[in-house]
């Protein structure tokens, strides 16, 4: 048992940090050897068993990141921005693969953890899931054999206490299109339209969001062309394939060289 990969799950109180310690326990590729929740947490310092009502499990949830992440062999992350630039740089003094699905980062955020990278392996990813990935994949090859008289739009929807806006998903998914499309996303997204905006500008990736309820995760990409339309599209209906993609994610980068990979890179995609 203590030759599975050690797993540290950051932001243990969450939604997702739940999820994520859940899918580790059911494993039988990896083993749950710590859990990190921000300082003065009321998690801190108690057994993280009892904080679930799920009985003693002999990890007790910690607010020190290097003495948590010191001997682990990865750390899943789906926090918040500043929360995980900053575990990035603990990642890489202490050589632990640094799971990311943090979604939200400014340009400044991915220049400091493509710093870190060269510490230890980050995997960074807008989404986690085997779908979308392929998702990706087929959206850069339609936008690639689709010439400008075909609009591209981004469409998705999530719950109503999701922060960021558009999806990191939804960037991804536009990233990918403007990949095909052979342009940068920065020059050509259209991420607000409100009021007289005037007519769409030819060869633009708009992006639309809706927030509300319970949704897990919904995307569409559509191609709107003269007397056609193609729409590709990703419904996510249970929170566990993101964190069993995370996992999956860990166990891949075990002996990898330190770098930023995606989940294209796990999946061979």
């Amino acid at each position: 048992m203590s030759e599975l990969p050690g797993i540290v799950v950051t932001g243990a109180s969450g939604r997702m940090g739940r999820m994520l310690i859940e899918t580790v326990r059911a494993s039988d590729k990896a083993r749950l050897t710590g859990a990190l929740e921000r300082p003065g947490h009321d998690w801190v310092g108690k057994d993280l068993g009892l904080c679930l009502g799920a009985g003693e499990l002999g990890v007790i949830v910690s607010d020190d990141a290097p003495a948590t992440l010191t001997g682990a062999d990865a750390v899943l992350d789906f926090t918040a921005p500043s929360a995980t630039v900053a575990l990035a740089k603990v990642a890489a003094t202490t050589g632990t693969a640094h799971i990311i699905g943090t979604t939200g980062f400014t340009d400044d955020d991915l220049a400091a953890i493509a710093d870190s990278a060269r510490g230890t392996v980050i995997i960074r990813a807008g989404n986690m899931s085997l779908g979308v990935n392929l998702l990706t994949v087929l959206v850069k090859k339609v936008a690639a054999a689709l010439d400008e008289d075909y609009d591209i739009e981004v469409v998705e929807a999530h719950h109503n206490r999701k922060v960021d806006a558009p999806s990191g998903t939804a960037l991804m998914l536009g990233e990918a299109a403007a990949e095909g499309r052979g342009v940068k996303l920065a020059d050509v997204a259209d991420r607000g339209r409100d009021g007289i905006t005037g007519a769409r500008k030819s060869g633009d990736i708009g992006f639309a969001v809706i927030r509300g309820g319970g949704i897990v995760g919904e995307h569409d990409v559509i191609f709107a062309g003269p007397g056609e339309r193609l729409t590709l599209r990703h419904v996510a209906d249970d929170r566990s394939l993101f964190s069993k993609g995370a996992l999956r994610a860990a166990l891949w980068a075990q002996g990898k060289d330190a770098g930023e990979y995606s989940m294209l890179d796990v999946l061979g995609l």
